[in-house]
C-alpha cells in the first residue's frame, strides 16, 4: 500500500495565510484599507507573542483567512514577523489522526500540541526545520494544520466527487 493509501486524513485546503510586521496598523492599511478585506476578529496572546487582527477573503467554505501580525515585544520569541510571512495554515479533515501519523513519519511539531486556535479551531504547529529526533520540519516554513469544520469537510469530499479540478484557460 502507498504512504498515501496509509494516510488517515486528507489535506482539504487553504485555511489561512499569517502576515507579519512590526506594525500591524501598517499592514492593514494595503489589506483592509486597499484591498477591502474586512476585519472579522481579533487575537491577542501573550503566550503567543501575538496582536493579530483577523481578515478574511471568499465566502462559506472558500473563505480563506489573511492574518496579519505585530509581536507585542519584538525582543521576544516567537517572533512573529520574522520572516513577514509568517505560516500557511492548511485545513485538514481528522487532526487527531494526522498528528500522530505524521509524527511517526518523522515530522516535528512545535511544543504546544493539539490546542484551540485564534478562530476557535482546533490547531497545531508543524516547525519550520527538522532535528536530529524528527528529521522532517516545513522545510523553512511554520505550517498551522487545522481541523477543519463539517461544511469544509462536506464540501471538498463534494468537490474531490465532482469532474475533477477547476481548470482556468488563459488566452
Amino acid at each position: 500500500m502507498s504512504a498515501a493509501g496509509e494516510r488517515p486524513f486528507r489535506v482539504l485546503g487553504v485555511q489561512q495565510i499569517a502576515i507579519g510586521g512590526p506594525s500591524k496598523a501598517a499592514l492593514r492599511g494595503l489589506w483592509v484599507d486597499l484591498f477591502g478585506l474586512a476585519v472579522e476578529g481579533t487575537f491577542r496572546s501573550e503566550k503567543e507573542n501575538v496582536d493579530e487582527d483577523i481578515l478574511a477573503v471568499g465566502v462559506g467554505v472558500a473563505r480563506v483567512e489573511i492574518d496579519v501580525m505585530e509581536p507585542i515585544d519584538p525582543e521576544k520569541s516567537p517572533k512573529v514577523h520574522v520572516p513577514p510571512l509568517n505560516h500557511i495554515g492548511l485545513w485538514i479533515d481528522d487532526l487527531a489522526a494526522a498528528v500522530p501519523w505524521l509524527e511517526g513519519k518523522g515530522v516535528r511539531f512545535t511544543p504546544g500540541g493539539i490546542r484551540r486556535g485564534a478562530s476557535g479551531f482546533d490547531v497545531c504547529f508543524i516547525h519550520p526545520r527538522g532535528d536530529a529526533a524528527h528529521p522532517q520540519g516545513g522545510e523553512g516554513v511554520l505550517i498551522e494544520l487545522v481541523q477543519a469544520p463539517p461544511a469544509v469537510i462536506n464540501a471538498m469530499t463534494m468537490l474531490s466527487m465532482s469532474d475533477g479540478p477547476a481548470r482556468y484557460d488563459v488566452e
